[in-house]
């Protein structure tokens, strides 16, 4: 085991003990240090005395307050330290309790305290150096040096603990950020389930209001389109289902038989598959038209312009009553522009709160300006260029197929 393996679990153990066992029992280690010279004297004349106790147990018994009141006990060494050191003859080698005290105090005092100890103790102990018999110039180093010494420990403890303070404020920072950052990546996980689910169901209960609402009418006079209509219902409702099974896997974090919940989501591959269906279920032409040559996208610009064309044909059948309906691919350097146009009603008589105004503030409008500006595109929604309405949908190209991967 190394020395370090050990040494740090014991100051830490020794800095969470009760102040004053710690600083009590350094009181009495510096008594008995202090006494030790005059417990063994060289001398018989330096015995120790009664008074002489007294006047070092003066330089140790206010350290069971260093760390309550500091600078209180470091004017109570100060006085007894000196008395100690005129009283006996010759003074203590090596003043114990004015190292604690210069110590504590560079540590845990106020600036102003901490400098007033210093110089107070450099210039006490030249001037008690000054009426020693016999000291040499050694013996002043020594004594200046132990005390600078014991301020400069006492510093590098305070900016011990400082760094310790800032590094632990930083931790807790960084925690806070990460949990906000978490929160954030939730929340728009969140919406974005939200928007998936509602151009999901607001599309396939479109389709089934429509096929439901023409089916009492040809359930009389024409049954096989009766029948017809009412597997489309089934159709839509068993498409949307499954994409609701998908959308709603990532709120999953078990694997299911060995393998994730969660499906790809739609992207663009897969428009022909939805005009398809809106053409089938709603009885709407609708044509699908791509320029250029196709390029790599983020999987989240491929699934918004997915849900994009989704919700344009969703409107497209809930309130333009058109016949005619053209989804529009332009493949560009740097952009995919995405246009779906009717020749329904025009923004200003069509009802409902998916198309709305011109200005574009129906749910399903907001929610395709939404969608493109979440992956750094714009949309334009108004009237077409011969009636009817128009989403123009501008989405950008990925800057290499790796970051198409994500």
């Amino acid at each position: 085991m190394s020395a370090q393996s050990w040494i740090t679990p014991a100051v830490a153990r020794l800095r969470a003990a009760n102040p004053y066992v710690v600083d009590a029992a350094l009181a009495a280690l510096v008594l008995f240090a202090a006494s030790l010279q005059w417990m063994f004297p060289d001398d018989g004349d330096d015995r120790l005395t009664w008074q002489g106790f007294l006047l070092g147990a003066g330089t140790a018994v206010p350290l069971v307050w260093r760390r309550r009141a500091p600078f209180l006990a470091a004017c109570g060494v100060s006085v007894f330290t000196p008395a100690m050191a005129v009283y006996h003859a010759p003074p203590p080698d090596v003043m114990y309790g004015g190292l604690v005290v210069l110590y504590t105090m560079a540590a845990i005092a106020l600036p102003w305290q901490r400098r007033f100890m210093l110089v107070g103790w450099l210039a006490g102990v030249s001037l008690t150096m000054m009426h020693r018999e016999g000291a040499q110039p050694f013996e002043y180093a020594f004594q200046l040096l132990s005390c600078v010494s014991a301020y400069g420990f006492g510093m590098l403890s305070r900016l011990q603990r400082a760094y310790t303070a800032a590094l632990e404020d930083r931790a807790r920072r960084l925690e806070r950020e990460r949990a906000a950052d978490t929160a954030r990546a939730v929340a728009r996980e969140r919406a974005q389930i939200a928007r998936d689910m509602h151009d999901i169901l607001a599309h396939a209960v479109s389709l089934m209001v429509v096929q439901a609402e023409a089916g009492p009418v040809v359930v009389r006079s024409d049954p096989e389109r009766a029948e017809t209509a009412f597997d489309a219902i089934a159709a839509a409702g068993r498409d949307a289902m499954n994409q609701l099974r998908r959308i709603l896997g990532v709120l999953k974090d078990e694997p299911v038989n060995g393998t994730s919940a969660r499906l790809p989501q739609p992207g663009v591959a897969a428009l022909p598959d939805l005009v398809g269906q809106v053409a089938e279920s709603a009885g709407l032409r609708v044509e699908l038209h791509a320029t250029g040559e196709p390029r790599p996208l983020h999987p989240d610009t491929e699934v918004a312009a997915y849900r994009v064309v989704q919700e344009a044909l969703t409107n497209t059948v809930k309130h333009a009553y058109a016949s005619l309906a053209r989804v529009e691919l332009d493949w560009a350097e740097d952009e995919l522009q995405l246009t779906v146009t009717d020749d329904g009603r025009g923004p200003t008589d069509r009802g409902g709160s998916g198309r709305g105004s011109e200005d574009g503030t129906g749910h399903g409008l907001i929610g395709i300006r939404e969608r493109a500006a979440a992956c750094g595109g714009t949309a334009r929604t108004g009237p077409g260029p011969d009636g009817g309405f128009r989403v123009a949908v501008r989405l950008p190209v990925a800057a290499d197929r790796q970051a198409a991967l994500g």
